[in-house]
């Protein structure tokens, strides 16, 4: 655990929205505080967008530097300091869940939701498959990144409400919501 402030902070977390949800705007937000292992960042991950470094960290999925592999080894490659909170980044999170709980208890699972369709006009807004990194081959194209999208939301509001998660509004953008698995 790691002393944050007043809040004790696990060692991973577990960070998950859609394409489009600006999760990784909100997770920049996050690791900006000083809290958190920046160690991930890297200049061949920064994607910039709408004047903003869109994207600086490492993604973990399906056709990304790093896979959804769960074993401690692969969720640490990128970071080259072990000091400090890490977030964790994927999509591809929301459907291992109930895996990521149960294998990490101690670790916590942060969840992103913004609506399908608003996510799908920002992540093209964003550059959508001319984005550089991550990598959305695995989507194909638009239609099954929409279907992706739903889905992946899908799971992150099924979750959230098994496990009686409380969703909060985002301080700035306001079709966003955040709520964490401790």
């Amino acid at each position: 655990m790691v002393e944050s402030s007043s809040i004790i902070l696990p060692d991973k977390i577990f960070f998950c929205g859609v394409p489009g949800s600006r999760w990784s705007g909100i997770a920049r937000e996050i690791k900006d505080s000083g809290d958190y292992n920046i160690s991930d960042r890297a200049p061949h991950r920064v994607y910039k967008h709408h004047g903003f470094n869109g994207h600086l960290e490492a993604y973990f999925g399906t056709g990304m530097e790093f896979s959804c592999d769960l074993s401690e080894d692969n969720l640490l490659a990128p970071f080259f300091k072990r000091d400090k909170c890490k977030l964790l980044l994927s999509h591809e999170w929301a459907y291992n869940l109930e895996e990521i709980r149960l294998q990490y208890p101690d670790d916590w699972i942060t969840l992103i939701y913004r609506e399908n369709w608003e996510s799908f006009l920002w992540w093209k807004q964003a550059g959508g498959w001319d984005i550089t990194y991550p990598n959305y081959d695995w989507y194909e194209n638009d239609y099954t990144m929409r279907t992706k999208i739903k889905e992946q939301n899908d799971l992150i509001l099924a979750f959230a409400q098994v496990h009686n998660l409380s969703w909060k509004q985002h301080s700035k953008y306001k079709d966003i919501f955040i709520t964490t698995y401790k």
